[in-house]
């Protein structure tokens, strides 16, 4: 257990100018009672004066030295999923306290990256007078009242505090900065409370040269309003008990240095975050929390989705009763006139955006400590119209003559999979991380990314059970590791050395972002969107659900009264069903496996070890097979039904890119599939540690024998040379061989190996038998030996969004 953390060093004797003003001059500050005249006067943790007629706002300072939370978020966001900048997004959590400089009054944020945990005073000292603090925000004093001081707080709700105008900047959105004439305070939601200060400001960034992400969702590009909020939050009492970081234990971690531990221990303090929880009866098997998590949902919510966010979130009250607690976890409605932003209340929002995009579980914690004060989830809307167009195209459920009548079970996969969804996001807001290698043991976890487990029985697609119900085996251990009630911190230490021996024993897998959000990383385990243990079955299952999916696509997969044209947007998430799966397979090519592990966690120290051979094998052929004209192939029977977009509507970016104009272009469909496929099996890293692991283990795959098998089903492949899609493939082919060989990051002996195999293909194409296609592919390679410069470099046609799928 680690005793609660606190900074010390931030309590030392702070010595400031005395608090009295001269009473003479024009600009000596009033006092307090006689400028609280004629304004709008709320009481709580600092008290607000609100001047109606003036617009300002002021605030009461009467803890001068004392650090406090200060919480900026955005209650009304800009509506980009490109942009970002979210309805109910929360910006930085900073400790901070109010400093007095003569008749200044400055804010300044704490620095707590690095402290000392010592009892010496001076050592606290070294440590704070080593690193920087920052103030980030002046004030003059308006009023004066013994130790209390009143200061206009207008100029900073109205600033740019998260530095909103940058995101525009990076994003190429335009020139934007604070336009003070047209933002002003929001009164309505400008309120004191005893432990938390909320204010609010409706802000207007002008602007130049506006993008198209910032044109698409205002009324007028050059100016955008949006709300900003600060919340000046009170200190949790001490009462809170941090917990153990564990890599093991399912949970972010968070950290500082401390520089007065000794040297024979690390300087990282690492905790976990997590709510305070804690039993009224902590010997009972079964208690009612002290104080129970309360999540609160977004009354504009609409209906079924409403009952099925509840649902997905209560799920986590399961785990709460697992380690003996009742009704630790609720759910209920915001209630009327609440504020979603205030820092009582965790919610779970529903955010529209202009396109579909991520949703995300965020909280407000303790700087010091790490405790959760405010679970945040935003839950983006249109996530459930993807996973219904998924729905529809995988079984096309509508007749000739019917609309949307006969939907029912699409419908119920798309809720299915919100209410993961609910739990996912609330699950990030109680502390724990992804677990990407959860679906490796058939679903034991909802903090996993789950692709719906689509089945083909009786040559029929079935989605009835797409997504799983309730919590899995990883959710429950990871819950109980954060919030197990303990008498004492010998029993704390010995019980969560339990839960992480009894995880291990059972076999669950866990790797989070670092070792599987990307594709072309090395992990075997760890994937985003897959199902299945073994993913190379998988992708051979999915890769035949595909094909029955696409066979049956065609006017069932719209209702009427629908363009034809619409039939493309239903057609992309069918026709790259395949695409992450075939991320997680790609995985074993020079894939490794590795755990979590801590010395002592086994006897014989498991470590690293490679991918066997046969799997490794397996894998590129499944994923080869992606490169064929069969897979590629889009049927005539869709491709006739698709003319070009209806007057009125306009392709967007979820349609295909293509090379034909306004038509459907299946080739360059095709195209940005295999390029996809390309890019993954000659990824740089991917093919170094192939060239690495072969050198020392003969029974695996190695550079020479992958490109082989490549050549083999494209270049090398006689039977397809006239084939149109067989020769954008094979340009493709070499045009991934050489960009991979042009890589810096490519290790020598790796391209020396490629581009002996290109050599020796290329002078076999430009034989006189070859394919047009194939003799000039030599022609270009010839080139490329003769100058070192590569003329075949082809624009691959960029594949439409994917994730969040």
């Amino acid at each position: 257990m680690i005793r609660t953390l606190y900074l010390a060093a931030v309590f030392l004797p702070f010595f400031v100018t005395s608090l009295g003003f001269a009473n003479t001059g024009d600009n000596s500050p009033i006092s307090v009672q006689a400028f609280a005249k004629e304004k709008d006067h709320r009481p709580g943790f600092l008290d607000v004066y609100y001047d109606f007629n003036g617009g300002e706002v002021y605030l009461q300072i009467d803890n001068l030295g004392k650090p406090f939370i200060f919480q900026s978020s955005m209650p009304r966001g800009v509506g980009s999923n490109d942009i970002g900048l979210d309805r109910g997004e929360l910006g930085n959590t900073r400790l901070v306290q109010f400093e007095r400089y003569g008749k200044k009054i400055l804010l300044k944020e704490i620095n707590t990256h690095y402290r000392a945990q010592s009892r010496n005073a001076a050592e606290q000292a070294s440590v704070v007078e080593a690193f920087a603090q920052s103030v980030i925000a002046g004030f003059d004093v308006v009023a004066v009242d013994g130790q209390r001081v009143v200061v206009d707080y207008t100029d900073f709700l109205l600033s740019d505090v998260d530095r909103l105008a940058n995101d525009f900047k990076r994003r190429k959105q335009g020139d934007f900065k604070v336009d003070p004439a047209r933002s002003a305070v929001f009164p309505d939601n400008t309120k004191s409370f005893p432990d938390n200060t909320e204010l609010e400001a409706l802000v207007t960034f002008a602007g130049s040269e506006p993008g198209e992400y910032v044109q698409q969702v205002t009324p007028d590009a050059n100016s955008v309003s949006v709300h900003l909020h600060h919340s000046l939050i009170k200190l949790p009492d001490d009462g809170y008990q941090a917990r153990a970081f564990h890599p093991y234990s399912g949970f972010w971690k968070v950290s500082y240095q401390d520089y007065s531990a000794p040297i024979t221990e690390s300087m990282e303090v690492r905790s976990i975050p997590r709510h305070r929880l804690r039993k009224q009866n902590p010997l009972a098997e079964t208690s009612e929390a002290i104080e129970p998590i309360i999540y609160y949902l977004d009354p504009g919510v609409p209906e079924p989705v409403l009952s099925a966010l509840r649902d997905g979130a209560l799920w986590w009250n399961q785990a709460f009763e697992q380690i003996g607690y009742k009704d630790a976890f609720q759910v209920k409605m915001l209630p009327e006139g609440a504020d979603p932003m205030d820092v009582r209340y965790n919610v779970i929002q529903w955010v529209h955006r202009a396109t579909r995009g991520w949703s995300y579980g965020s909280s407000v914690r303790d700087p010091r400590t790490g405790e959760i004060i405010k679970g945040h989830v935003t839950l983006g809307s249109l996530r459930v119209r993807q996973d219904y167009l998924i729905a529809v195209g995988l079984t096309s459920p509508f007749n000739e003559n019917s609309a949307t009548d006969n939907t029912e079970v699409q419908k119920q996969m798309a809720l299915a999979r919100i209410r993961q969804l609910s739990a996912h996001e609330v699950g990030h807001t109680i502390g724990l991380a992804h677990n990407f290698a959860a679906s490796a043991n058939g679903l034991a976890s909802v903090m996993d990314y789950p692709h719906p487990n689509v089945q083909l029985i009786d040559k029929q697609i079935t989605i009835e059970n797409a997504y799983g119900l309730g919590l899995g085996a990883w959710d429950h251990h990871a819950v109980a590791y954060g919030y197990q009630d303990y008498v004492n911190s010998d029993e704390e230490q010995k019980g969560l050395a339990e839960i992480i021996a009894n995880g291990r024993a059972k076999g669950l897998s866990y790797q989070s972002d670092p070792d599987a959000r990307s594709s072309l990383s090395a992990n075997a385990e760890g994937h985003l969107w897959d199902n299945g243990l073994d993913p190379v079955q998988e992708l051979n299952r999915l890769i035949e659900v595909r094909a029955h999916a696409l066979r049956n696509f065609g006017l069932n997969s719209i209702p009427s009264g629908t363009p034809l044209a619409s039939l493309e947007e239903t057609l992309v998430p069918i026709y790259l069903l395949h695409r992450y799966q075939l991320d997680a397979a790609a995985k074993l090519l020079g894939g490794v496996h590795y755990e979590y592990e801590l010395k002592g966690d086994y006897a014989t120290p498991k470590g690293v070890s490679a991918v066997n051979g046969e799997r490794q094998r397996d894998a590129l052929a499944a994923m080869i097979s992606t490169l064929s004209s069969d897979f590629l192939h889009i049927p005539d029977t869709i491709t006739q039904l698709i003319p070009p977009k209806a007057y009125g509507d306009s392709r967007t970016r979820e349609s295909f890119t293509g090379r034909t104009g306004l038509t459907f272009d299946p080739l360059s469909a095709a195209e940005s599939a295999a390029a996809y496929s390309l890019s993954h099996i000659l990824n740089t890293h991917r093919l170094n540690r192939m060239s690495l692991q072969s050198a020392h283990g003969h029974e695996l795959p190695g550079v020479a024998e992958l490109v082989t098998e490549l050549f083999a089903a494209s270049l090398n492949n006689s039977s397809n040379d006239q084939h149109p899609l067989q020769a954008r493939v094979n340009y493709l082919v070499v045009n991934q061989l050489m960009n991979t060989a042009a890589n810096p990051e490519l290790a020598p002996e790796v391209r020396a190996a490629l581009l002996h195999e290109l050599k020796v293909t290329g002078k076999r194409l430009g034989k006189k038998n070859r394919s047009i296609h194939d003799q000039q592919i030599a022609r270009l390679l010839d080139i490329y030996w003769r100058t070192g410069q590569w003329h075949g470099q082809i624009d691959v046609r960029p594949l439409p969004p994917g994730s969040p799928i």
